[in-house]
Formats: C-alpha cells, sequence, structure tokens
C-alpha cells in the first residue's frame, strides 16, 4: 500500500499531473470518474495568492467527488511560499505541492519551479519552512536537473526527504529538454536503488499506453505513476492502465458515444465553473484528442473550435453523433 502521510493511494497509484490551464475541476472531474487516483491541482503563483488575485483564488477550487486532490504552488521567495502554502491548507485539500519542475522560461528564468534546480540548497530551506509552516503532508515534484550537468536527483531526493516532504513526482526530463527528447526513467531507479530513501517515488513522462506504464513500472520500480499530456482529452487512459496491469488485457478503447458524453460533461462543468465565454474557450484545446482516430472528422472539429455559444457546441454534437454513429467504432 503506497501511502503519503495517513493518505492511502492503493498498491500503485495513478496520478493526475497538474498542468497549467488544463488541470482545472472541470478536466479533474472526468479523470477521477475514469481512474485516476490523485488529482492536484493547477498550479498557483503564491505572489498571486498573496494578492488575493481572483485567478489565482479560482484555482483553490476543490471540491468533495474529486478527493483526494493536492493544491499546487510555485514561487522563487521563501517567505512568500510560506504564506502562500498556510492560504492553500486553508482551502482544505489533502495535500500541498511545491513545484519545482515547470520548464517556462517566464517561471523557471525567475529562480521558480526547475530554475531552483540551480540552486538546492535554497530549494531544500525552502520545502524546510513549508514543511513546518502546514499541518498537511507536503509533497514535491521536480525534473532531473537543470541540464545534463546537474542532474543531483538522488542527492535532492533525499535532502527533501530529511527536511520532511513525504512524497515526491519526478518528470525524467531535465529543464534543458522542456518536452522534447526521451525522458530517462534510468534516474528514477536510482532514486528507488537508494536505500535512505523511503518515501513514495512517482514517476512522470512519456506514459502515453498502458503498455508502456506497465514496462516502466516494472522495470524503473516506481511507486506509482503520474500522468499529464496523455489524459489532455482522454481520461479513460486511467483505467485503461489499470486493467492492463490487473488482467495483461488491454481495453478497447471509448467508443462514440462515451466520447461525446465525456466530452459534453467536460464541456458542461467547464461552463458552470468558468461562464460561458471563457468555458467554451479553454475547452478548445480538448476536442482533438475527445475525437482522435475518427476519419473524416475535421470539419466537426474546426466548427467545435470556431463555436462561440453553447448551442452551438450541442449541435455540433449531436450531428457528431448522427453523422459518424456506425462509421467509427472503438478500437
Amino acid at each position: 500500500m503506497v501511502k503519503i502521510g495517513n493518505l492511502e493511494l492503493g498498491e500503485f497509484p495513478l496520478l493526475l499531473a497538474p498542468m497549467e490551464d488544463v488541470s482545472d475541476p472541470p478536466f479533474r472531474a472526468v479523470c477521477k470518474e475514469n481512474g485516476a487516483d490523485l488529482m492536484y491541482t493547477e498550479f498557483i503563483a503564491a505572489d498571486g495568492l498573496i494578492r488575493h488575485a481572483d485567478k489565482s483564488v479560482q484555482k483553490l477550487d476543490i471540491y468533495d467527488y474529486e478527493r483526494p486532490i493536492g493544491i499546487q504552488i510555485f514561487g522563487n521567495e521563501i517567505e512568500s511560499m510560506r504564506e502562500a502554502a498556510a492560504i492553500a491548507e486553508a482551502a482544505g485539500p489533502e495535500i500541498l505541492d511545491i513545484n519545482y519542475g515547470c520548464p517556462v522560461n517566464k517561471v523557471a528564468c525567475k529562480g521558480a519551479g526547475a530554475g531552483i534546480l540551480l540552486d538546492i540548497d535554497k530549494m531544500v530551506r525552502m520545502t524546510a519552512e513549508i514543511v513546518k509552516r502546514v499541518n498537511i503532508p507536503v509533497t514535491v515534484k521536480t525534473r532531473l536537473g537543470w541540464d545534463e550537468n546537474t542532474i543531483r536527483i538522488v542527492e535532492v531526493v533525499r535532502r527533501l526527504q530529511d527536511v520532511g516532504i513525504q512524497a515526491i513526482s519526478i518528470h525524467a526530463r531535465t529543464r534543458k529538454q522542456m518536452y522534447k527528447g526521451e525522458a530517462d526513467w534510468s534516474y528514477l531507479a536510482e532514486v528507488k536503488n537508494c536505500q535512505d530513501i523511503h518515501i513514495p517515488v512517482f514517476g512522470n513522462g512519456d506514459i502515453d499506453s498502458p503498455q508502456k506504464a506497465k514496462e516502466y513500472r516494472d522495470k524503473y520500480g516506481v511507486d506509482g505513476m503520474m500522468i499529464g499530456r496523455a489524459a489532455i482529452g482522454y481520461p479513460w487512459i486511467f483505467n485503461e492502465i489499470k486493467h492492463h496491469f490487473a488482467t495483461g488485457e488491454l481495453l478497447p478503447g471509448p467508443d462514440l458515444k462515451e466520447r461525446i458524453k465525456v466530452a459534453k460533461k467536460h464541456f458542461d462543468f467547464s461552463v458552470e465553473w468558468k461562464g460561458e465565454k471563457l468555458g467554451i474557450l479553454e475547452m478548445r484545446r480538448h476536442y482533438t484528442n475527445y475525437f482522435r482516430g475518427i476519419p473524416n472528422f475535421k470539419p466537426y472539429r474546426m466548427r467545435l473550435v470556431e463555436a462561440l455559444t453553447i448551442e452551438d457546441v450541442y449541435q455540433t454534437l449531436a450531428e457528431i453523433e448522427e453523422v459518424f454513429s456506425g462509421v467509427y467504432t472503438a478500437e
């Protein structure tokens, strides 16, 4: 049984990665229904929480049906991160997560996210202060290092464990790689083989199929996996992986009716949570994957992407079901 503090997550938990502008409550809802064991919010800027910025505060929204859930924060100043941690804890999550992995310039080049991998001592001091500030388990998401010359991930995990984190998720790329090239999970095996490290270690990077999930689980010995991009528009991946682990078999992909049902549920929640204009706009990034593999689908995808009203989306989804019913079947 994998545990974070007193939180039991099963034998091999599958985590939904925190993804900016993706891992919001509507998306988390459909991932939870399809097998995600633990989910995290989008990352939230510490400075935004302290200033009570509307966008940052809205990201604290969590719902009982999505528990257990962690709130993830990022920043480059220790004191502001302490204050933000307390604000996040007050929102009632089971876990507080620290982002030491975001590679984008506007975050990393200011010393936050993956930028702190250039100053491991500061990373450790910041983590220690956050652990002392809150009463819920603290976890960390990070990368292997800033670049191939600064990979000290075993040392990093050991030192963060020593100051009190209770689990770590490691994206098996460096900051320099961004999301390119192949994730190197051999470093995660090194972490797991270190006898001094006893906290759960979750692997992240390139898990896009049940077969790869099983291969990497068996080969690298991690305690669970965090899935990000592969779940966008395809929340079924969590249950597909679990089924493959349990039986060695592959579930057929979702059929057309299932795709439409889940996409519509996601859309409805998106509009409810964000309002019509923003809900419609931010849903657009999901349609390609929701309907991937359907032949001659491009005109309908463009209609979904260009839709301006709820009625436009509903009408297009209804036409998709009518036109492609009997034409598309699950693989």
